[in-house]
């Protein structure tokens, strides 16, 4: 899915490094968790110069992110003073305009990376979060708009990674969430591993 035979790195040990275009998920229980994740995840997008969008949720919120990144990124205020680093709530992003608007979410991560590169940024680096849904219908709206950025990433400068509670996962939504991405990572047995999406012959994972 890359857009070309650039690789990042991921600044997930057990991922290591990914081609620009990969869209890729996670299963979580607890913050730790999440943060377990995401912090390294942009620290390695701040220190290779790309613009890192962090959409959060009520479960750990903007501020506590904030924090988080605060604690464990060398330098951060410096990141912070120079616009490469954005955390939003989900009301200002997903839910901007009060529902879920797939086209209007797609459009504003298209606007977002033609704004990184030209910023002068390598690429875009994001993480959202669907906490949020608590209906069918918009667990429906999600899962197309994951489907939808599979078709709109290749060929850009970006790297998603989309963040998921088990707990509110059933076996459907297992199943809705892993279609739509390349891989997903979970915990077992205390260490995080990997679960390919992808046929092995089209693997980029490193």
């Amino acid at each position: 899915m890359g857009s070309d035979a650039v690789r990042r790195p991921s600044g997930i040990a057990v991922v290591g490094d990914l081609p620009w275009g990969s869209h890729f998920c996670q299963f979580y229980r607890t913050q730790e968790d999440l943060l377990d994740t995401l912090v390294p995840y942009f620290r390695a997008g701040l220190e290779n110069n790309e613009l890192c969008v962090w959409v959060t949720s009520d479960f750990l919120s903007t501020a506590e992110a904030v924090h988080a990144l605060s604690q464990d990124v060398p330098g951060f205020s410096q990141y912070q003073a120079r616009g490469q680093i954005e955390v939003f709530p989900h009301t200002d992003w997903y839910l901007k305009g009060g529902h879920f608007d797939l086209k209007r979410t797609l459009a504003m991560w298209k606007e977002k990376h033609d704004a990184a590169l030209s910023r002068g940024f390598a690429g875009l680096r994001v993480s959202g979060n669907p906490y949020w849904i608590d209906n069918k219908k918009d667990w429906d709206d999600f899962a197309c708009y994951e489907a939808e950025i599979n078709g709109v990433i290749g060929g850009t400068k970006l790297l998603v990674l989309c963040t998921y509670l088990l707990q509110k996962c059933g076996v459907v939504e297992i199943m809705d969430v892993v279609k739509n991405h390349e891989f997903a990572l979970a915990l077992s047995h205390g260490a995080w591993q990997l679960i390919s999406m992808a046929p092995l012959g089209h693997r980029h994972l490193a």
